[in-house]
């Protein structure tokens, strides 16, 4: 008996590792956001762990499998075997998850979420994969990442040696009973005897978002998005689909019609979009935020259409591009953009423009291929590409192309050069997206992340700028309409209040040019959704198959602007919002006196979105 008691206990304290493990890896990432950690009191901070155990347990439940089917073999096979290759599985296991650790905590500063499905859509392009970090950062992750691997894989080794010492070749008798204990491991697993097996939403015990995530198991969070990654099943129902659509249909109706007959001077205009990375409204003056940043554009603003309460629907480029040029809602924890299969069936704006006679073409500073763009933008229609492989490379930064000031150049030239009209021409900027190199000097300074992201966009403004300024000296900015607009908004700079509410998703847009009639501010409730039909409707185009789209010009106190981020949805209009957590299954953030009201389109408009999605073959 005192041979299979010695298992036993090996099997326990080896399951307690682990659980130290998870334990230090939460106090990291608490470490890692020291200054986000100071903000909970001593209660909040320890309930992360407290609650965040459930987690740690069912990980640790997994990793235990394979060590104890192991030790219920000692009556076949000798104990020192078993116990090397139980060492030498707890290395991988070590290096790996420590790996993970690093990137987990990394990408939480941009993405305010944990470790999920997500980062598996850059793995197939490494290089740009890595392209936000720093050489400091990634040259410093790496050390941390041995230091630590290091550190718990001579723990790991020394403990399991030692407590190996007891364990013996087993009796017949004792497979059975270890076998049996092997099983029961699917009762810490699945997180009890309850009937749901335990979730994210088991261990979100706070008002703050952080501490609710700094409970999360990292490494059972990115393998349980993984294993639901292709599940069809549609998590967002609130409501039969018929109900749904009456829903969204009560208010969208009246938000489809509006009286375009002056925003031009001409029927069919040239017309320029440029998609500016992750300029946030909370840089741009004319949009109460700060007042330095975008010199150029808040005096632009004066001569043009200012779009004073515009959102984007998503909060990466991958969800941007489709919500401007298909008017196609993004997805909360997917992209459709690196769906081939999905996104051919998707109406597209440079199509509908070919139609109208436009030649089209798509201007990128970068890799084409990143986030599967290349084959979107190809199914969309596009006739013309110019990408990073046509500029030098010295006048690359070290990670993701060429610097917008060279890139707005070539831009220009070539629109000078276009011989054939109406011309329909769409330019992607990159030098505001981290790691913010560029070769001009940094306003802000660069000292801090912050400063950094603050120095690129007023780079970037420049750029634009200058743009702008050489464009209307030209003939054909006469009969031009240009549109400015970001792709999505940005974590920074660091904003009050909840991580994912309106002022991370709230956008400039700017539309400029000799074919603009109308100019002033425009302070409807719009998003990038609406762009695509409320510009076909402008240049009298079919916006039919735009079937998310509302016409930006109508003046419907009505008006919304859906919103999407990781596992969650939020719905702003002119004086409500509404925030909803698709793990806790419950609001977030509530502002405003028709909440009820909000919560049901809000979900409606969500549910039928993401059907759409799944629907698409």
């Amino acid at each position: 008996m005192k041979n299979l008691k010695n298992k036993l206990l090996f099997n326990c304290f080896y399951f307690l590792l682990w659980i130290g493990y998870f334990v230090f890896a939460r106090l990291f990432f608490l470490l890692f956001y020291f200054d986000k950690t100071t903000e909970l009191n001593v209660t909040t901070f320890v309930n992360t762990f407290v609650y965040g155990l459930r987690l740690d347990i069912s990980f640790t439940a997994y990793l235990s499998f394979i060590p104890f089917i192991l030790i219920s073999l000692t009556f076949f096979i000798q104990p020192k075997k078993i116990t090397t290759i139980i060492i030498r599985y707890s290395q991988l296991l070590i290096a790996f998850l420590s790996l993970l650790l690093i990137i987990d905590a990394t990408l939480y500063a941009s993405w305010g979420t944990r470790l999920d499905a997500t980062f598996l859509n850059y793995l197939n392009t490494p290089a740009v994969m890595i392209a936000s970090a720093t050489t400091f950062q990634l040259i410093s992750g790496v050390c941390i990442w041995l230091l630590i691997s290091y550190v718990f894989i001579q723990l790991f080794t020394k403990q399991i040696h030692k407590n190996s010492l007891y364990l013996t070749q087993s009796h017949w008798s004792h497979t059975s009973v270890l076998f049996l204990a092997s099983a029961l491991l699917i009762v810490p697993l699945r997180g009890g005897l309850q009937t749901i097996p335990v979730n994210q939403s088991n261990v979100y015990f706070s008002s703050n978002m952080f501490a609710n995530h700094a409970a999360i198991n990292y490494i059972w969070n990115f393998f349980n998005a993984i294993t639901h990654s292709s599940n069809s099943k549609n998590n967002y129902v609130h409501f039969d689909e018929i109900t749904a659509e009456n829903i969204i249909n009560k208010t969208k109706n009246k938000l489809l019609i509006a009286n375009t007959d002056q925003i031009l001077n001409t029927e069919k205009p040239n017309i320029i979009l440029i998609i500016w990375e992750s300029l946030t409204a909370k840089v741009v003056g004319v949009l109460d935020g700060e007042p330095t940043v975008t010199a150029n554009l808040n005096e632009l603003s004066k001569e043009g259409l200012l779009f004073t309460n515009f959102y984007a629907n998503g909060d990466r480029t991958d969800k941007g591009i489709p919500a401007i040029l298909s008017g196609y809602y993004p997805q909360p924890t997917k992209s459709i953009m690196k769906m081939p299969n999905k996104t051919r069936s998707l109406p597209m704006l440079p199509k509908k423009m070919n139609d109208l006679g436009y030649k089209t073409s798509f201007y990128y500073g970068g890799d084409l291929n990143f986030g599967n763009m290349n084959t979107y933008l190809r199914n969309a229609g596009i006739i013309d590409f110019v990408d990073g492989n046509e500029f030098d490379k010295q006048d690359w930064n070290s990670k993701w192309g060429v610097h917008d000031h060279v890139f707005m150049q070539r831009f220009l030239e070539d629109i000078n050069k276009e011989k054939n009209t109406p011309f329909f021409k769409i330019a992607l900027t990159l030098t505001s997206h981290e790691p913010f190199e560029f070769p001009d000097t940094y306003k802000f300074g660069k000292n801090t992340e912050e400063n950094k992201f603050r120095s690129a966009h007023a780079y970037t403004d420049k750029a634009i700028g200058n743009f702008i300024a050489d464009a209307k000296k030209q003939p054909w900015y006469k009969n031009t309409l240009i549109v400015i607009v970001s792709d999505h908004g940005h974590r920074t700079p660091e904003h009050e209040g909840l991580f994912n509410s309106p002022k991370k998703f709230k956008i400039p847009m700017l539309w400029l040019g000799g074919a603009l009639q109308k100019k002033g501010i425009v302070n409807n409730i719009s998003s990038q959704v609406d762009l695509s039909y409320t510009l076909l409707s402008i240049l009298k185009g079919n916006n039919s198959d735009f079937k998310f789209g509302k016409n930006i010009f109508n003046n419907s106190q009505d008006q919304y602007a859906h919103y999407v981020f990781n596992n969650g949805f939020g719905l702003v209009t002119k004086n409500n919002t509404f925030v909803f957590d698709n793990i806790q299954k419950k609001p977030i953030l509530t502002t405003g006196n028709n909440i009820k009201q909000l919560d049901s389109l809000s979900k409606a408009v969500m549910q039928n979105a993401y059907q759409d999605f799944l629907d698409r073959k």
